[in-house]
This record gives structure tokens, C-alpha cells and sequence, in this order.
């Protein structure tokens, strides 16, 4: 993907063009201004702003931020985590965010633990990102060296920040299997409570938000929080970074505003489906989001939006499909993902996005019968709901609701014994040689 971000009326958060990654570009810029002029502000003060505001997390959940910290329980030791395992498939703007601002993150997480108080943050950043924690410990450096980390202030706070690498797990993007990678244990989600706000980061109260979600608080202080809440809708202020793949003309980031259409970021920012072909299938939060059809060009940004269609805004990983897909290939791809990644922990995300897959697969092979169409639904019940934490739910929503839209495509798989789109269908590639295409007397069922 271009590692750049159009400029449009709605950007507030990348309202610039290039990259500031160097402090004197980004104090040019007008940075860290906001973090003087909330030195003396109290817990309370900021709380206020922030859910005025209507900034809801940006990193999936969408919880808001305002509320979310004000949960924050009190201690002699507190800590701020900020969540930069970027792993949802079809999701890179934090990435391109650390890239080419990695200050506004510094001045976001320096707003929080001033006024807060907290006693040191970490970033823990996925693996594979090495060129944007490289980036990150330059900028922090340079921080360093002007006073605005590790250094007492009038009443001898000393604010420090550290790089944390992750290891390329998909299961550390999950809170509490994040928190226990840091805290040195296996990467493995645990049940809630405790919640972080009493006990996270070395058993003390953290607070963790996501990159976008702290590097977008210098920009809230600049604008007044009713001007950026005005951006989006009533429930969901401001603007979002959306990532957008697939079957479109121009892929990349995007910054939207809430209060826009998907029809607007896909048609008129990112040009459309391309080479004529027709819009079949919109994902608008990440691999593990519920797909919509071409109905979701009218819908929202706005998590409620996407909520009340049957989806959700998630990371904000928008994966647009035209009518060469096969969908039975596309929810085979999905739950495989999510089987590889799970850690194993709790039976039924462990077993149940096993059988997902297995059985999906059966389907795409032209062995199963109409039965296992049924028993793929019957699965993903069993497995939604039921685990420490919503990985085994990422495999089992978007499955179901592939089955759901696209049902005739299932069957037609089943009644054919192969894969009608399957000359033609953008995934075959991962499937070349299809046993649904060979004489069924010769296919073992195993």
C-alpha cells in the first residue's frame, strides 16, 4: 500500500503533506504546544475533554476513551500501554501513523501520563514492524534530548516511554494476552476481571489505548472538543484512518470523518471497483468484521452505523470484493487465519475454528453435504461467546455472516460438487488443484 494519506477537507489528524517524523519539523507543525497548555490540568480536566469529544478507541472495541479513563483505579504505580500490535488483516494505518508522525503518538501518550500521573508507558509494537519501532525509539531520542521525556519537571515527574516488541502473535492484539507479553508471561488472554484499569501492566492499573486513539488527543486540545466531535456523529466524534484493500482502484489510507458514507471513502477517495467489475461484498472492519453487501455504500463510518447494519467498524480495515470472488474461498481463507492464530488455550475457540475450517473446506472441495452447511452455523454458535477473549467470535462472525448473505453460493458448492467460480474467482490461486474438479469416485472424504 502507498505509505501516504490523500489530503482532504476532513484530515485533522494528517492535515499535512509529507512526513513530520523529525522533531523541528513537527514543533514547526505546531507539536507538543498542546502538551504545555495541559501541563496544569487535573485527571478530571481531561476526562471531561476527551468524552465531550466522543473519541471512541480506535483500535476495535470502540469503547470511549473519556469513560475508559476515567476507570482508571487509583496507585502509587500506574502505567499507560498503548497497543501497536497491528494484526487485524486489511488493517495498516497505525502503521503509516508511527511512520510519518511518530511524534503526535509521543505528544498523545506525554498528554495522558502528565496529567495523570502515571509512572512509565510502554509501546508494544508487533514484530514485524521494524522499521516503525526504529522510527519510535529515533523519535524518542530526540524527545529526550529536548526535555520532553526523562526529565523532571517543577515538581519532579519524570515521564519515560519504551518500545516494546512483540514477537508476531495475532493473539497479543487482545488486551490481556498483550499485557501478560509484557508482563514476560505466554502471550495468552485471561478472563476479565480483573480488568486493566485494576490490575494490568506488572499487576498495576494501565491504562491501554490504541496508537490512533492517544496520537489523536494533542489534536482534540487544538481544535476544542465540540469542533471535533462536529466532525463526526453524535456517538462517534472526529475522523478515522481507514484502511482500504481489496478489489479497488486506490488503495491505502484514508482519514474520514465519521459522518461520511462507506459509498464516499470506496467511490468518490478511492476510486471505485476497477476493470468494470460490480461491487459484490464490503468488509468494513478487519477480516474478522460480519460482511455486508453493496448496501453498505449508504452506511455510516460511524461504529453505531455499522453496529445497527449487522458489522462493525473494528480496525477500520475495509476489504472491498467484486463478483469474481467466490465466497466459500473467501470464509475458507478467513477461518484458517484465525485457526492458525489461536492460541489453543480455551476447547472451544481451540477446536471449534478447527472444525470451521476443516468443514469449509469440505464444502469448497465439493465433498460435504448440505448438512455441513448447517453444522458450520451450529459451530460458529458454539464458539461465539464462549472463549477468554473474541478471537474464537473474529472467526465465527464473519463465517456466519458469509453463509447468511451468500448462502446460494454454499449450496451451489454442495449441489455442484466443485466450485462454480472457481475458473474465475480472484482466491483460486490459493487453491490450485481442487479435488471437487476430479471424478468424485476417487475423493476420500478425509
Amino acid at each position: 500500500m502507498p505509505e501516504w494519506v490523500p489530503r482532504l477537507e476532513a484530515n485533522v489528524l494528517l492535515d499535512f503533506d509529507g512526513e513530520l517524523r523529525d522533531l523541528a519539523a513537527y514543533e514547526a507543525y505546531g507539536g507538543y504546544q498542546q502538551l504545555k497548555r495541559a501541563a496544569g490540568w487535573d485527571a478530571d480536566t481531561l476526562v471531561a475533554e476527551l468524552t465531550t469529544s466522543a473519541l471512541r478507541g480506535r483500535g476495535g472495541a470502540g469503547f470511549p476513551t473519556g469513560r475508559k479513563a476515567s476507570f482508571l483505579a487509583p496507585g502509587s504505580e500506574r502505567y499507560l500501554v498503548v497497543n501497536a500490535d497491528e494484526s487485524e488483516p486489511g488493517s495498516c494505518k497505525d502503521r503509516e501513523l508511527m511512520l510519518r508522525a511518530p511524534h503526535a503518538l509521543l505528544e498523545g501518550m506525554l498528554i495522558v501520563m502528565n496529567v495523570l500521573r502515571l509512572t512509565r508507558a510502554y509501546i508494544y509494537i508487533r514484530g514485524e514492524y521494524l522499521t516503525e519501532s526504529e522510527v519510535l525509539e529515533v523519535a524518542i531520542a530526540e524527545a529526550r534530548a529536548a526535555g520532553y521525556v526523562g526529565a523532571a519537571g517543577p515538581d519532579g515527574y519524570v515521564p519515560e516511554i519504551t518500545v516494546h516488541r512483540g514477537a508476531g502473535a495475532y493473539i497479543c492484539g487482545e488486551e490481556t494476552a498483550l499485557l501478560a507479553s509484557l508482563n514476560g508471561d505466554r502471550g495468552q488472554p485471561s478472563a476479565k476481571p480483573p480488568f486493566p484499569a485494576v490490575s494490568g501492566a506488572f499487576e498495576r492499573p494501565t491504562l491501554l489505548n490504541n496508537v490512533e486513539t492517544i496520537a489523536t488527543i494533542p489534536v482534540i486540545l487544538r481544535l476544542g472538543a465540540a469542533e471535533y466531535r462536529a466532525l463526526g456523529t453524535e456517538q462517534s466524534g472526529g475522523t478515522h484512518l481507514m484502511s482500504i484493500s481489496g478489489h479497488i482502484a486506490r488503495p491505502g489510507n484514508y482519514e474520514v470523518a465519521m459522518s461520511k458514507t462507506l459509498g464516499y471513502l470506496i467511490e468518490e477517495l478511492a476510486g471505485g471497483v476497477p476493470g468494470g467489475r460490480t461491487l459484490k461484498a464490503v468488509i468494513p472492519g478487519g477480516a474478522s468484521a460480519p460482511i455486508l453487501g453493496p448496501e453498505a455504500l449508504d452506511i455510516l463510518c460511524a461504529p453505531e452505523a455499522l453496529a445497527a447494519a449487522g458489522s462493525m467498524a473494528g480496525s477500520a480495515g475495509v476489504m472491498v470484493i467484486d463478483d469474481t470472488t467466490c465466497i466459500v474461498q473467501l470464509a475458507l481463507r478467513t477461518a484458517a487465519f484465525y485457526t492458525h492464530e489461536s492460541c489453543g488455550k480455551c476447547t472451544p475457540c481451540r477446536e471449534g475454528t478447527r472444525w470451521i475450517t476443516d468443514t469449509l473446506q469440505r464444502i469448497e472441495d465439493g465433498i460435504a453435504d448440505l448438512r455441513e452447511i448447517e453444522l458450520v452455523l451450529e459451530i460458529c454458535d458454539n464458539v461465539e461467546g464462549k472463549c477468554l477473549c473474541p478471537l474464537g467470535d473474529a472467526c465465527a462472525m464473519p463465517v456466519r455472516s458469509m453463509i447468511q448473505r451468500f448462502r446460494e453460493e454454499f449450496d451451489a458448492h454442495v449441489e455442484l460438487g466443485y466450485c462454480p467460480l472457481h475458473e474465475t474467482s480472484s482466491l483460486s490461486s490459493l487453491y490450485p488443484q481442487p479435488r471437487s474438479l476430479l471424478p468424485l469416485a476417487t475423493v476420500s472424504p478425509s
